[in-house]
């Protein structure tokens, strides 16, 4: 779901858990680790 906020806030929760935080990180994910990160926890 897209929940829009202000600031610079981008993340990525997963069955409510948070994933990724730009809040966190101060930079976007990379595209090739998240994914492999989403597949890891679904069990794909």
């Amino acid at each position: 779901m897209l929940v829009p906020s202000s600031g610079g806030r981008f993340e990525i929760e997963l069955d409510g858990e948070l994933i990724y935080s730009k809040l966190e990180t101060g930079s976007f994910p990379n595209e090739a680790e998240l994914i492999a990160e989403i597949a890891r926890l679904v069990g794909a």
